[in-house]
């Protein structure tokens, strides 16, 4: 799974912010705050990847085992789909 196409990552301030781009922009209007995991996430999703292959990301950057490591992809990925933003 991938986040969908339209979307730029950009560091403003010191913090990470999503914000739609092209066509992307009459679908979602808004723009997203990533903190650290989260954008941590959003680099790996950006390429498409599996849950597990997620999952082995997270532990070898973080200090986490690897159920914790699964259940903050999953809460991660829940809220992606919840808004639209994955190609599955």
């Amino acid at each position: 799974m991938k986040i969908k196409d339209g979307f730029a990552k950009r560091n403003i301030a010191g913090e990470d912010i999503v914000v739609p781009v092209g066509k992307m922009t009459k679908k979602f209007n808004g723009m997203i705050t990533l903190k650290k995991s989260g954008s941590f996430f959003w680099d790996c999703f950006s390429n498409d990847i599996t849950i597990d292959d997620a999952v082995k990301m997270v532990t070898d950057e973080y200090e986490v085992d690897e159920s914790t490591a699964r259940k903050d992809v999953e809460d991660f990925i829940k809220i992606l789909r919840d808004n639209d933003l994955l190609d599955e």
